[in-house]
């Protein structure tokens, strides 16, 4: 088994990943400064496998200094928000997120030449493909399309640069990740976050399902969403996304690829609500909605192909809509009860 080190392991991804390293059996280094929810706990802290570290991913020194005697490196961590963050943040995703990626790839390069480290894992997203005109979105399409006009997706595409310049020049190997719209538990409003009204509700994380979920529950009616609810999404789930991605470190047909890791299939904003809303209120209860101005960066399809991790990698995403949300509208719930979303 694999010593394996994963920046912003107290992440709304990284969680799912740390626990699926573990389950496999692999050592595991986590870091994150907290910067986005604050302290949180997680069922694995006492496992004698996993070893935490608080400090920011942005400390070269100190990543080199971990990353040393470790086999593998999830370079996870970055500022990342809900489509707020893309407006209210604009200039900070790009200068904070760059500065994550230059200090990881120094780190990883001299890890992998004075060290034990043998290939680098990069979580992109599916913001690479924000620009594009036709779908399904498959690899290669990121370098054949106009580039993301968000600064985020911006600097995802930039992430996958990284991954090849640092093979190019350096032969430090890789594999790039890019999940599409991770659905699980554990998220909380971040700190900082830009406070966006949604009808009389404030949004929790401007993810939807979240969203839609606290806005039910807060008794909402009609229920308010973004634009005319034609978006079409692919929602994953965490521990999904989390096993593609251990999957994509693992497998020796993943080094130098890139790969989408998504369920295949697709899902409309309006289709998610009215399915929230009848596990919600039931079948008695009139689904009522309006419609909201939708953000500049809303995106109208985001619709992976997802050929090449299945017959490369073998993966493909189980977990139903249904399961899924049977799992985080009471999560959901109980955080809205207890005055924490």
């Amino acid at each position: 088994m694999a010593k394996v080190m994963v920046t912003g392991s107290a992440g709304f991804i990284g969680g799912y990943v740390v626990e699926e390293l573990l389950k496999r059996g692999h050592s595991v280094v986590g870091l994150d400064n907290f910067s986005k929810y604050g302290p949180v706990s997680h069922s694995y802290d006492d496992n004698p496998n996993y070893h935490f570290v608080e400090g920011d991913a942005r400390d070269t020194e100190l990543l080199k200094s971990l990353l040393m005697d470790c086999d593998h490196f999830i370079v996870g961590a970055a500022m990342i928000g809900g489509i707020s963050y893309f407006h209210a943040y604009a200039y900070d995703l790009l200068a904070t997120n760059e500065r994550i990626m230059a200090a990881s790839c120094d780190a990883a390069i001299a890890a992998h030449r004075d060290g034990k480290l043998k290939k680098a894992t990069y979580l992109s997203s599916s913001m690479v493909f924000e620009s594009t005109e036709h779908w399904p979105s498959k690899e290669g399409d990121e370098r054949k399309i106009p580039p993301p006009l968000s600064s985020y997706g911006f600097q995802k595409l930039a992430v996958e640069y990284y991954a090849h310049a640092a093979w190019d020049q350096y032969k430090l190997p890789f594999t790039i990740v890019r999940p599409f719209n991770c659905v699980g538990v554990g998220e909380g409003r971040a700190l900082g976050e830009a406070e966006v009204l949604s009808g009389n509700v404030k949004l929790a994380m401007s993810h939807v399902v979240p969203d839609i979920v606290q806005k039910i529950v807060k008794g909402q009616d009609p229920l308010h969403i973004l634009g005319a609810g034609d978006q079409v999404r692919h929602y994953t789930y965490g521990g999904d996304l989390a096993r593609g991605i251990v999957v994509a470190m693992e497998h020796e047909a993943a080094t130098n690829e890139d790969f989408n890791i998504s369920t295949a299939e697709s899902t409309t904003v309006l289709e998610l609500a009215e399915v929230i809303w009848r596990k919600i209120k039931g079948d008695d209860v009139p689904f009522r909605y309006v419609s909201d101005d939708p953000f500049e960066y809303d995106v109208q399809k985001r619709v992976p192909d997802v050929t090449k991790a299945r017959e490369v990698l073998g993966f493909e995403a189980t977990t139903s809509l249904d399961e899924m949300l049977d799992e985080v509208i009471p999560w959901v719930s109980q955080a809205v009860r207890e005055g924490r979303l």
